[in-house]
Parts: structure tokens; sequence; C-alpha cells
């Protein structure tokens, strides 16, 4: 077999680039399919979890709160919890 520069290792570069091409579309077709069963198991996934959260109910408890300063600011101290504003008892 004449050398035209067409050999690789003793193959014919054509025949080797088409097994080369053979299995990247084998292996993108794989990839393709794994991509698309996990899109469906995203879907899927978050489907049941709307599912879960919706069996339970949601209670809203409202607090009304009254402002007594006479100025509109409350003086609130951070972690002061007793009742205590500005360090004097109401």
């Amino acid at each position: 077999m004449a050398d035209n520069g067409n050999d690789i290792g003793g193959l014919n570069a054509r025949y080797y680039f088409d097994a080369q091409g053979a299995r990247l579309e084998s292996t993108n077709k794989r990839l393709f399919v794994l991509a698309l069963i996990l899109a469906i198991m995203l879907f899927v996934s978050n489907g049941l979890w709307v599912v879960y959260e919706s069996q339970f109910k949601t209670e809203v408890t409202s607090i009304e709160a009254t402002q007594d300063a006479d100025f509109g600011g409350n003086n609130y101290i951070v972690g002061d919890s007793y009742g205590e504003t500005n360090g004097k008892d109401n």
C-alpha cells in the first residue's frame, strides 16, 4: 500500500475518522438521552414537592400594635423585651 499521506498508523484516514464520527454520534445520543431524563426527573421532583407542601394548612395570625409616642417614633432598644423604653419603666 502506497503512502499517500492519508494513512494513520496503517489505517486509512477516511475509515479512521468515520469510526470516530460514529463513536461521537453514539456518545452524543447517550448524553442527549441522559439530559432528557434528568430534565424529566427535575420536573417530577418539583411536582411531587408542590403536592407534598400543599397538604399542610397555612395559618396566618396578625398582631395589632399601637404606638403611644406623641412624635410618631418608637424608642425601642434592641434586646429590650420587658416593656422598658429608654431605660425607664412605663
